[in-house]
Formats: C-alpha cells, sequence, structure tokens
C-alpha cells in the first residue's frame, strides 16, 4: 500500500474516532442531528452516487418516479445512514439506556416461534434500516445472537465494528470462518443474523430474481440452514420518521422439499429474497439504492 492511501485510510479512521467521541458526550438528539448532516454532506458530495441511485432506481421504477423523486430517495437514504451510524457508534453507552426503549416490534411472535423449534434461526435481511441494532435487540432480548460480516478494508476499522457488537453481547462471524462454525452455532440453537441483498463474489452466490432482473446473491446461509433444519425469519429494524425504530418480523420461510438439494437451496433463496424485496418497496429511501445490484450478468443459456 503507497503512502497516499495509508495516510488516507488512517486520517478516516481518526475522523470515526472523533465522530464516535462527540456523539458519545452529547445528548441523542444532538448526535442524530450531527449524523444526518454528515449523512447529507456525504449525498452531494458524491456526484457518483447520485448517478448510480438515479440509474438503479431507474431500471425498477422507470417513469413511475421523477427524477427528482428518486434523488429525494437518494438522499433520504444518505441522511438515515448518517443517523443510524451514530446510533451504532452509541451502543457502548447508550444501547440499553436509549436505543433498546425506541424499538418497536412487530411480528415478534415468528421470530419465537422458530426459536422455540431449537434447531437455530437464520434471521434473513439485507443492508435495509439499521441491521446493527436489529441483532443488538434481539440479542438484548435473551436468545444468542451471532452476525456473520464481511471485514472492512483498514483492520482499525472492523475492530471498532466489532467491538461495538461485543459491547452488546452479539458474536461475531468473519466470511472467511470456517463453516463448521456457523453449523455449530446453529446447531447449539442460536440465531445468526445474515444480509443477502449484495452482489459480490466474495461468498458463493446464485441468481435469482430481484426486482424483476436477474441478480447474483448469496446462498450459504441457505445451505447451512438446509443442512442444519434452522429456520429462515426474514427480517428489518427500520428507522420511523421521529428516529425511533420499528422491528419487522416476517413468517418464517417454508418450502416443500423437491429432492434435489441444490433446487431446495434455489427456492428458499428466491422466497427469502422476495420478502426481503416486498420490504424494500415499501421503504425505499432505507436502501442503498447506490450498490450495483446487478452487477453480475447472467450467463447465457447453453
Amino acid at each position: 500500500m503507497n503512502l497516499f492511501k495509508r495516510t488516507k485510510r488512517t486520517a478516516v479512521y481518526l475522523l470515526i474516532k472523533l465522530v464516535a467521541c462527540l456523539v458519545n458526550v452529547v445528548p441523542r438528539r444532538l448526535a442524530i442531528f450531527v449524523g444526518g448532516w454528515l449523512g447529507l454532506t456525504a449525498w452531494r458530495l458524491s456526484r457518483r452516487d447520485q448517478h448510480k441511485t438515479v440509474r438503479h432506481l431507474t431500471l425498477v421504477y422507470g417513469d413511475q418516479l421523477t427524477h427528482r423523486e428518486k434523488l429525494t430517495i437518494g438522499r433520504s437514504f444518505f441522511v438515515n445512514s448518517g443517523k443510524n451510524v451514530v446510533d451504532v457508534l452509541r451502543f457502548k453507552q447508550h444501547f440499553a439506556s436509549e436505543i433498546k426503549p425506541l424499538v418497536e416490534t412487530d411480528g415478534m411472535e415468528h421470530f419465537v416461534a422458530a426459536w422455540n423449534r431449537g434447531k437455530g434461526v437464520i434471521g434473513v435481511t439485507g443492508h435495509i434500516g439499521n441491521f446493527e441494532v436489529l441483532a443488538a435487540f434481539i440479542q438484548s432480548e435473551g436468545y444468542d445472537s451471532a452476525v456473520i460480516g464481511r471485514e472492512l478494508y483498514d483492520p482499525r476499522l472492523d475492530r471498532l465494528l466489532i467491538e461495538n457488537r461485543e459491547a452488546v453481547g452479539l458474536t461475531n462471524i468473519a466470511t472467511t470462518d470456517s463453516p463448521k462454525r456457523v453449523i455449530g452455532w446453529l446447531r447449539q440453537g442460536n440465531a445468526l443474523g445474515v444480509l443477502i441483498d449484495t452482489d459480490s463474489h466474495r461468498v458463493r452466490g446464485q441468481f435469482v430474481p430481484v426486482f424483476g432482473r436477474w441478480s447474483y446473491t448469496p446462498i450459504g446461509q441457505s445451505t447451512l440452514g438446509l443442512k442444519t433444519g434452522a429456520a429462515f425469519v426474514p427480517m428489518a429494524c427500520l428507522r420511523t420518521l421521529d428516529n425511533r425504530y420499528k422491528l419487522v418480523i416476517k413468517p418464517a420461510v417454508e418450502i416443500e422439499p423437491s429432492g434435489d438439494f441444490d433446487t431446495d437451496v434455489y427456492n428458499v433463496t428466491l422466497r427469502c429474497t422476495r420478502v426481503l424485496e416486498e420490504i424494500i418497496r415499501a421503504n425505499p429511501d432505507q436502501w442503498p439504492w447506490q450498490h450495483n445490484r446487478w452487477r453480475t450478468r447472467r450467463p447465457p443459456p447453453s
């Protein structure tokens, strides 16, 4: 790594540490304001993200949305994300006293029913709303939970994120960890949070339709869940207009076994993706449209 990159990464790390210190010593209302302002500033400075957001919203919605409406959705996502990051940075000192009381649940009975089966629960979600608060809340309710997280580009930032997770009792499992660790975790009857809405070749995937377009989608969670008998429970933690949270939990996804394991993996992944898509459509300003969900092209049939 050259000197410029090292210097840039160090500057970013120090800035985040400074923001973390700041937002932990001021009232949450002010911290949320700072987070929203930082998110808005990032949006205004990133023409590239604005362009990608409009392009991807156009792929999905066409002319159902005006250009201004698409920009508004993108801007709102960046503001929401800034606020979400601030709450995560406040986990160590303020989760139990300030953040958890702001979470309203809708469908918790679906999670409890899946948990009571005793074969583990895979909480299927995406980069929508505040997925870190989602995992922390489930853990705080007495359900041993782990999250699978991709390592950040800077080990110092990665450690900072893991420390925030561990501060609320979560177990962090890296994407580079052995599948045996995940299988063992589920077979103990625990919960595992996974994100299934990114196009990434760092994990094994398969093409399933997302918003009507073939999209490369992670399938590791489907494979391990079917092998262990774990329940697949779609969920999302959404930010509300008053800067509170609503944790939406859907009924467990069930499929009729086909007799072919690969087919079952596809069907589970498809069903989970469809439920997640419904949640995104209802809350488009809380999902990262700047991410190219359709970057990988599906090979033509042979």
